[in-house]
């Protein structure tokens, strides 16, 4: 997501902001204390609160009277405004606070007072009766005169008594060291290899020489053994390492571990069960993001919530949503789709590849030696639309094709035919909240060309593979794909705006004649049709090497056309020359994965891992997949099953990137409805939720906070403040559902 720091809730910061307060101390002087009577020894001079909270001092505190009855954590708060922050500048900030009767939790927050709202730091501590007290550091991401201290105390059933003291925030503090845990320094696949596939380990040591290992069943007893390979030093860790090869092994067993130098590895499974489980469990991640229909617990227990942006207050609802001013003077109906990630925006180009992915991997159950239909088929992802005589996978897909068809522009409108590029609210809210209880305005953004070619190519996609199973929406979807594409050719270059990312990202993408390949391609592949042939073979993209270091996503989609080009049976002339070009570039991960200590096919320029690098690392793989499915080599299948161990947990953190998957996993996943971390009533994400991983530009505050100077793989923290490491997304999770799919055929 390439967005902006989280906000402040809306409402709560406009009324805080409206307070009026003293004067700030100066910017930017080391070791001044910003917050005015900080210990209440002025009584409750420069604090306010919001209406429904009565607060006095009372033996040196201030304590408040919070009300009962509050839906949200900022329905009630205790605030400072007006202070002055610098960017870059390493603050300390700490509180003493109680609540009685014990077990409340307050969100702490440092960010701006004014629009947008920007959140810089927060923390979400339950209290205890007898008091505690907090400290935290963290650095500033701008210059502001306008910070803000607030305390929120809201969403209790039951009124409480908050109590204050001691509220300090001085400049000048040095950084809390982070020292990631990173576990045993020998490296495994946590979940499991399958029994004929390859099994490879890294060892973390300083060792020159090689070194003995041992594979051992859950009892003790050696089962295996042989010696590491030194591999030196790896550039995307830092680390000194060998490589441990236990491929020969193909008993299956539970609660296997590798021991070498004098570490034990954390355990594993020889199996192919839990693949076939995260096959489901990646896909049904889907069912709990839609908007527009309550989640059933019945169907998903611990994630059952309220339909959010359906018109009910709080909700304005995405059932007739106006555009930002000067745009257009219509409304539109765009409720449904799921949520992008975290927070509550629909985006069409994420909304496109994603969709396109999981469509995908379904189309390639029914085409590749390997596949297997009936997997993703019927009754298998317990969905509400479960025993329709559909495929799930379909069901699924289709909750967010609806969606996509709604963000066209009618006709008889000015750029009909075009996309609006997304739809979210109109600032940024805060973190927790589930969607049914978003208070803000909702905006449709600009149409783009770049949305319009993923309508084009996705519902193109979509009448082709829908076709046996609903007749009308198949030429609904074509019809629709028909009207984008020649709107595209109208309009070529309606970019989006980089500048546009208040309130939900920006998504901003200044090229597109890859989103006009891809979309050509995917008409022509459902159509047969001459122009659309002839615009894929004369486009410049049709030729040229796409498979670069960092893979494909919503902003590079080229790879999707020419992989579909190449899987999807047509009379394309020159295909098996698209073929080769698929086979050439798996070749080039396979030597990526190759020659790196933790078996990657992702080597990124200068170890500079970009935003979303864990759903590169698969895309990359599916690369290789596709190559096992055009040739029937091993070697391309081996490569795609090796890069599973990466994000499963061979890695330098020694963390699987999967929740739910492995003794430890990512389960703080920046979301403001799976925030356990923040509210201990809501839950964590998911089994089967990929977080997006290792993001060198770090450009959360909690990550600049925590990661400064951190080296590729060592950029990462699991933590629900870090929004640009520790994001889930619809697209980073459709490629985990698409390679588990894989692993789990080769079973």
């Amino acid at each position: 997501m390439r967005r902006p720091a989280t906000a402040l809730a809306g409402l709560a910061a406009l009324l805080a902001a409206a307070v009026t307060a003293l004067p700030a101390a100066p910017a930017g002087a080391d070791e001044t204390e910003l917050v005015r009577n900080g210990t209440f020894d002025s009584g409750t001079d420069s604090w306010w609160t919001t209406p429904n909270v009565t607060a006095a001092a009372s033996e040196g505190r201030l304590c408040a009277d919070v009300p009962g009855g509050t839906a949200n954590r900022w329905d009630a708060i205790v605030g400072q405004n007006d202070l002055a922050l610098t960017a870059g500048q390493t603050y300390r900030f700490a509180f003493s606070a109680s609540g009685t009767p014990a077990g409340h939790v307050v969100r702490a927050v440092v960010g701006l007072a004014v629009s947008p709202y920007d959140t810089y730091h927060e923390v979400s501590p339950q209290l205890s009766v007898s008091g505690d007290t907090y400290a935290y550091t963290f650095t500033a991401p701008a210059d502001t005169a306008r910070g803000q201290v607030a305390f929120q105390v809201g969403g209790s059933a039951d009124p409480w008594r908050f109590c204050l003291d001691d509220v300090s925030l001085t400049g000048g503090a040095a950084p809390d060291p982070y020292e990631p845990d990173t576990g045993p320094r020998v490296r495994v696949n946590q979940v499991g290899y399958l029994p004929d596939g390859p099994k490879n380990a890294t060892l973390v040591t300083d060792a020159t020489a090689k070194l003995p290992w041992q594979l051992k069943n859950d009892a003790g007893k050696t089962v295996a053994h042989g010696w590491t390979v030194p591999r030196g030093l790896d550039a995307s860790s830092g680390q000194r390492v060998h490589s441990i090869d236990f491929g020969h092994y193909t008993r299956r067993a539970e609660g296997l571990t590798l021991t070498a130098d004098g570490e034990t590895s954390r355990p594993f499974a020889i199996g192919t069960a839990a693949y076939r489980q995260l096959r489901l469990d990646s896909a049904k991640y889907y069912y709990t993001q839609r908007s527009g229909t309550p989640i059933r617990d019945d169907l998903r227990p611990g994630y059952g919530r309220p339909a959010g942006h359906v018109g009910v207050a709080p909700n304005q609802g995405d059932t007739e949503v106006p555009c930002q001013p000067g745009v257009c003077d219509y409304t539109l109906d765009v409720s449904g789709g799921w949520y992008d990630a975290g927070d509550h925006g629909k985006y069409v180009v994420n909304g496109g590849i994603s969709t396109w992915e999981l469509l995908s991997t379904y189309e390639r159950s029914r085409t590749a030696r390997t596949g297997r239909p009936r997997a993703l088929g019927d009754g298998t992802l317990a969905l509400p639309e479960s025993g329709n005589k559909v495929p799930d996978i379909l069901d699924e897909a289709r909750w967010e094709l609806d969606f996509l068809l709604k963000m066209q522009v009618p006709d008889g409108k000015p750029l009909a035919g075009m996309a609006h590029h997304k739809v979210h609210d109109e600032q940024w809210t805060g973190l927790p909240l589930l969607p049914s209880a978003d208070p803000q305005r909702r905006e449709l953004h600009p149409p783009s060309t770049a949305a319009t070619l993923n309508l084009a190519a996705t519902a193109a996609q979509a009448a082709r593979l829908y076709r046996p199973y609903d007749r009308a929406f198949a030429a609904r979807a074509l019809t629709a794909a028909r009207k984008a594409w020649a709107a595209a050719l109208a309009h070529p270059d309606l970019l989006a705006s980089e500048s546009d990312g208040i309130g939900g990202g920006a998504y901003a993408d200044a090229k597109v004649d890859d989103e006009f390949y891809w979309a050509a391609a995917e008409l022509y592949l459902t159509t047969g049709e001459q122009a659309f042939e002839t615009f894929v073979r004369n486009s410049p993209v049709h030729t040229a090497d796409i498979f670069g270091p960092t893979g494909f996503d919503w902003a590079r989609t080229a790879a999707a056309g020419r992989l579909d080009l190449a899987t999807v049976p047509s009379r394309l002339p020159g295909r098996d020359a698209v073929r080769r070009s698929v086979v050439q570039g798996a070749e080039t991960y396979l030597a990526t994965q190759r020659a790196h200590p933790y078996g990657m096919p992702y080597a990124p320029e200068g170890q500079v891992y970009d935003w979303g690098s864990n759903h590169q690392v698969l895309n990359n793989a599916v690369v290789l997949a596709t190559a096992y499915d055009l040739t029937g080599r091993a070697k391309y299948r081996d490569g795609a099953l090796e890069s599973m161990d990466y994000v499963l947990g061979r890695n330098a953190l020694n963390i699987s990137y999967v929740t739910g998957y492995g003794e430890v996993s990512s389960h703080h996943q920046h979301s403001r409805w799976y925030a356990n971390q923040l509210d201990p009533a809501l839950p964590d994400p998911p089994a089967g939720t990929l977080a997006g991983g290792p993001n060198s530009s770090i450009q959360d505050p909690f990550a600049q906070a925590n990661l400064q100077g951190c080296t590729g793989q060592f950029c990462y923290i699991d933590d629900i403040q870090s929004w640009s490491t520790n994001e889930h997304a619809i697209n980073w999770n459709a490629a985990l559902a698409r390679m588990a799919s894989f692993v789990a055929d080769q079973t």
